[in-house]
């Protein structure tokens, strides 16, 4: 018999949320099998079974913030190869350990009270006994409203209950007796007159410190422009069709990327990073493009590794890879680290300008804003349809100054109002 110990599961990570036990006491489990879902601060992590034996112990309930080095589960070594001599004695152990009055934990004095006010869900299984899958952002929700997760019909993924779902289930009129539906708004309406109070963890916790040291540590130097990205429009839809058809989901994103990687290369500064005390400029030999993604457990930045060197298939699929990952917060840590240099594209959820803040220790960023159709004037003076893409870049102001800048996405810009151009330089 012994605790298995959280291990360290990346880089700087002192804790995470227990998501899930995919197990239960008493089961016999093979040797990697997954026994539970933590969240980190940068993705969901699968825990798997060191090697076969049975689970006599779960240390933190769904939802505990548990500590790395301390004891996630117990686990009983079945495959009579152990130095004791003989389950026997272990199992012997394990029930004595199980009829023993239980003694707190390293693990279970860290953890802290919940307030006894906080509402629980009333059930997390569906009726057919099965769990019902859910963000804990959602799980949360379905907590604060006193409803019921497995009452929800989720429109996700293999049942995945979504925030949108809870909302339109609230919305619904509640069935059965008068006083139970008559009672549900007032008590969300005294809740409301209540201060609610959420530690900040996980991916909200980490992006606060970085977007705080950021701002603080770093001078920002903005900078504005309208790209017409007429012709880029057009030349995808020309390729889209080809791309289709070898299983490639073709967007605008590969193009923008491309042209970066390919701007860099006569303005590295922009994909470079700075040392901790300020007296270096570190010159990346890649240039890894991060993107931002709005994901289920937080904002995720996962980055396509030397985009120089792609194709805009390669790009593409890579693209349509780390999103799928990272809008189900299983991007891994491997995808999370290395990149130079970040894009946001804000004008998804509709914006049209915006002001990032860098992804320390990268140098710069730019925010997409969306593409509109705009009037504008054509060589012979008339007036013209454009699709006119609003974009908006930050830079790291300690080595980066404004005609840098400026000149860096000029080129870029080239490359995306004509796009035929970057053919002359790719290779």
């Amino acid at each position: 018999m012994s605790d298995f110990i959280l291990p360290d599961i990346g880089e700087g990570i002192v804790e995470c949320e227990l998501v899930k036990w995919l197990v239960s006491e008493g089961d016999l489990i093979e040797e990697d099998q997954p026994v539970a879902e933590v969240m980190t601060d940068k993705a969901l992590v699968e825990i798997p079974a060191p090697y076969k034996g049975r689970v006599t112990r779960l240390y933190w309930k769904e939802g505990d913030i548990a500590k790395v080095h301390a004891p996630l589960f117990e686990l009983v070594d079945e495959s009579g190869e152990g130095s004791d001599g003989g389950s026997g004695e272990q199992a012997k152990a394990s029930d004595e350990s199980k009829n023993a009055e239980p003694e707190a934990t390293p693990a279970e004095t860290q953890k802290k009270p919940e307030p006894a006010a906080a509402p629980v869900a009333k059930s997390v299984t569906s009726p057919d006994g099965q769990r019902t899958p859910a963000s804990p952002a959602v799980r949360r929700l379905v907590r604060e409203n006193e409803l019921t997760l497995g009452d929800i019909e989720g429109s996700g993924k293999d049942g995945r209950v979504l925030k949108a779902d809870v909302l339109s289930h609230m919305e619904q009129p509640a069935s059965g007796g008068s006083s139970a539906a008559g009672s549900k708004p007032q008590r969300r309406e005294a809740q409301s007159q209540e201060v609610r109070i959420e530690p900040i963890k996980g991916m909200q916790a980490i992006m606060a410190k970085r977007m705080v040291a950021s701002a603080s540590t770093i001078p920002h130097f903005n900078f504005s422009e309208d790209i017409d990205v007429t012709e880029l429009l057009r030349l995808r839809q020309q390729l889209k069709p080809e791309a289709e058809a070898r299983g490639s989901r073709l967007t605008l994103m590969p193009f923008i990327m491309k042209a970066i990687a390919l701007a860099v290369r006569e303005y590295p500064v922009l994909n470079a990073q700075v040392n901790a005390d300020v007296t270096e400029i570190h010159y990346q030999p890649q240039c890894n493009v991060g993107m931002a993604v709005d994901s289920k457990i937080g904002l995720l930045v996962p980055n396509v590794k030397n985009v120089g060197q792609l194709t805009l298939l390669e790009i593409a699929d890579e693209v349509t890879r780390l999103t799928e990952s990272a809008r189900e917060g299983r991007v891994s840590q491997a995808d999370l680290k290395g990149g130079t240099i970040t894009i946001s594209n804000i004008g998804a959820l509709g914006g049209t300008y915006a002001s990032p803040i860098i992804n320390a220790p990268e140098v710069a960023i730019v925010a997409l804003g969306r593409t509109q159709k705009l009037p504008r004037f054509d060589a012979n003076g008339q007036v013209v349809e454009r699709a006119i893409m609003t974009i908006s870049w930050a830079g790291d102001h300690r080595i980066i100054d404004g005609g840098t800048i400026a000149r860096f996405n000029n080129l870029w810009k080239s490359y995306l109002e004509s796009p035929q151009s970057m053919l002359l330089h790719m290779g």
